[in-house]
């Protein structure tokens, strides 16, 4: 397969045929594909920052913001500009070009958003790339959010359209399809995967990345997240995903789309260091630093950059192949 051959058009059984492959068979294609559109040295490096914890409306099964488990998490407010602007500062000596914003809104309010242009604003000041995930949004929000500088939305589909409603309830699929278009749409470039370990069904795997793959515009950013199982939510006992099956999932993200960043997310703290380099031979070419993902651990810096030095990784800047 080509780096030229750009498709939308896949089909489940070509999906589940590529898990199917023998593992060194699909991590070469996967390596293969990989180098004709990136370095394979390189990694992209985002940060992620909760700037408003908790105390969201929504039932997804694997969030500990949601106000309708008890996970013990202290909901805290939207943050001041000046200290989300500190964390950019901080993430960006650490070797970030991309700072990432989440709060935990089913859809943002208006003045909501006015708040959050003006963090973009301050971010992308500072020599950033800009990322939000604030719910769903209206025509006008993405318009602002366009107008204010924007460079990324992510809004995760999370999982297969049949095995959705097995996790979410308060919002449908079709609501998350609908934003992604509205990002699209308004010029924002789409941050958008899911996650896997929620005891999906092959299938449901194939069809997460069918989806993905088969939109109009592949997103320029997918992150692949393993459950990250946190006490007092519905998944907290969930069985644990195969390690090798996660390496998977992302071989096959790399080849169904050659030219997006697959960025190795959620989970990277239970993975072994060996984990994670299997990943980024299987194609995995960005990550997020720092201590936290919103609300869940994440690897230390420090641990990451002795991993880079042991694997002669290199973090890169973060344009669109």
């Amino acid at each position: 397969m080509s780096s030229t051959q750009i498709r939308h058009d896949w089909q489940v059984e070509e999906v589940l045929a590529l898990y199917g492959l023998p593992f060194n068979d699909l991590l070469f294609q996967a390596q293969t594909i990989h180098r004709e559109n990136f370095n394979p040295n390189e990694v992209q490096v985002s940060s992620l920052l909760s700037i408003k914890t908790g105390s969201c409306s929504e039932d997804c099964g694997y969030c500990p913001q949601s106000a309708r488990y008890d996970s013990g998490l202290k909901p805290e407010p939207l943050m001041p500009i000046c200290d989300v602007l500190q964390a950019a500062q901080q993430a960006k000596d650490n070797g970030a070009t991309r700072f990432c914003m989440g709060a935990a809104w089913r859809k943002p309010k208006d003045s909501d958003i006015e708040r959050v242009v003006e963090m973009v604003q301050g971010v992308k000041a500072l020599g950033m790339e800009t990322c939000v995930t604030l719910g769903m949004l209206t025509d006008s929000q993405t318009e602002r959010l366009k107008e204010g500088g924007l460079d990324y939305y992510n809004h995760n589909l999370d999982t297969s359209e049949d095995y959705y409603s097995e996790v979410i309830t308060t919002r449908t699929y079709q609501d998350r399809i609908d934003t992604l278009d509205r990002v699209r749409n308004a010029g924002i470039n789409v941050c958008c995967g899911g996650i896997v370990g929620m005891g999906e069904s092959d299938v449901d795997r194939a069809n997460l990345l069918l989806q993905l793959a088969n939109m109009p515009q592949h997103p320029e950013s997918v992150p692949v997240n393993m459950l990250v199982q946190v006490e007092g939510t519905p998944l907290m006992g969930t069985e644990q995903l195969d390690p090798l099956m996660f390496v998977r999932t992302i071989a096959v993200a790399r080849i169904m789309m050659p030219k997006s960043r697959v960025r190795l997310s959620a989970g990277r703290n239970e993975m072994s260091d060996e984990m994670q380099a299997l990943c980024f031979l299987a194609g995995a070419n960005s990550i997020f630093y720092g201590d936290k993902l919103l609300t869940t651990d994440n690897p230390m810096t420090n641990r990451d950059l002795a991993l880079f030095a042991r694997l002669g990784l290199k973090s890169a800047g973060s344009s669109y192949a």
